[in-house]
């Protein structure tokens, strides 16, 4: 069943052996307080390495970009020993998987930074409550970014990028969406810079340029892929003309060149943005001529219909690899899928269950037969 989703896909040096790809999920299983992975992230990984392409959690770049409790790093010896033996499991049994890097901006609390306040493109400050290790607090008002703290931030990407390779991974994907601190560079609604980072499309797009052009140096552009999110309202990151900040954005990633472009549409229930903003994969794919990988709360069969039609070249599912770890043998086959256990102890806390124990279909079917 649904062929088109199981044909191979070259993304510049990056070959999927399907269509069906593991989109990035934080589910926050590392060990505090130095966000280094561990064994039980390294079974969760293994299991699902049937996938295409797996784009990992998001991983922290430096202690500064990351504020999400058990979530790993990568800008230490220590996280680059410990992901080895992760990316050596899915590449042993035949998987691809890509490094997904993150800086957070001004959703990091200052209870990660010793007091001190965040960073982001500007004096602003999310809405609702942080998520912490001593509990909920309302966001901080971030410190707007001088230029010397952007050279800074530059430097902890290429670190970042220079030590995923060292542990192994196929490639990485820039984490530029969900309100994190490449998108609030892009968004009008929080960057309100008058310097060349602020004001038009062009503009805001610099920091996510200048970023790409960094992880292209270390890796190469046939390894370099970017995620991006054109909703609305995204941890209230908004922004009054979508189709021109994402067609400029769309842009750099042409004149780039990069391997491969993961958008973050929005989805039925709203989730990372609200419904009323138009999806703007059509403009990006306008404008953009490389691998587009779709993300929006697919089904199987919704997913078989976009890339037969050619609107995507691959369809990057979340929630349904939660509780599906052969989630793409489960779709060759037309069976069933698993609901998720939906709270969030089983999303984010650092527990082996609704992590690891979901069972794969011939498991299920040999319970059954017994």
């Amino acid at each position: 069943m649904h062929d088109a989703l199981f044909q191979p896909l070259k993304m510049g040096a990056l070959e999927a052996r399907n269509r069906i790809f593991m989109a990035p999920l934080t589910r926050g299983r590392a060990a505090d307080p130095m966000f280094v992975p561990n064994e039980m992230m390294g079974t969760y990984y293994k299991q699902r390495s049937g996938a295409g392409m797996i784009l990992t959690e998001a991983t922290g770049i430096s202690r500064e970009g990351l504020g999400w409790p058990s979530a790993p790093g990568i800008w230490s010896d220590e996280q680059v020993e410990a992901w080895k033996p992760i990316v050596e499991g899915v590449h042993a049994e035949g998987g691809m998987i890509v490094m997904q890097l993150w800086h957070m901006g001004r959703i990091v609390h200052s209870t990660f930074l010793d007091g001190n306040p965040p960073v982001s493109a500007s004096a602003t400050q999310a809405p609702g409550e942080a998520h912490t290790p001593k509990g909920r607090f309302p966001y901080d008002v971030a410190r707007e970014m001088t230029h010397d703290d952007i050279k800074r931030t530059l430097e902890d990407y290429r670190k970042a990028a220079e030590n995923a390779k060292k542990a192994g991974f196929d490639g990485v994907q820039l984490h530029a969406a969900n309100g994190y601190l490449i998108d609030q560079f892009l968004r009008d609604g929080t960057n309100l810079r008058t310097d060349e980072y602020g004001g038009s499309p062009e503009n805001r797009t610099r920091f996510l340029r200048e970023a790409l052009e960094v992880l292209i140096d270390v890796w190469g552009k046939d390894r370099v892929g970017v995620r991006l999110s054109p909703n609305g309202d995204s941890q209230g990151t908004d922004d009054s003309n979508p189709p021109a900040t994402f067609g400029a954005a769309a842009k750099v990633v042409e004149e780039l060149g990069l391997a491969f472009l993961e958008l973050r549409q929005p989805g039925p229930d709203g989730t990372f943005g609200r419904t009323d903003v138009p999806k703007q994969d059509a403009l990006i794919r306008s404008i953009y001529s490389g691998p587009l990988i779709l993300n929006s709360d697919y089904t199987p069969e919704e997913a078989d219909a976009d890339v037969t039609s050619g609107r995507a070249d691959a369809i990057s599912f979340g929630r349904p690899y939660i509780s599906n770890p052969d989630l793409e043998k489960r779709i060759a086959a037309g069976a069933h899928i698993n609901p998720n256990k939906d709270v969030p102890k089983s999303w984010y806390f650092p527990i082996a269950e609704g992590y690891i124990d979901y069972p794969t279909l011939e498991e299920e079917q040999a319970e059954t037969a017994a």
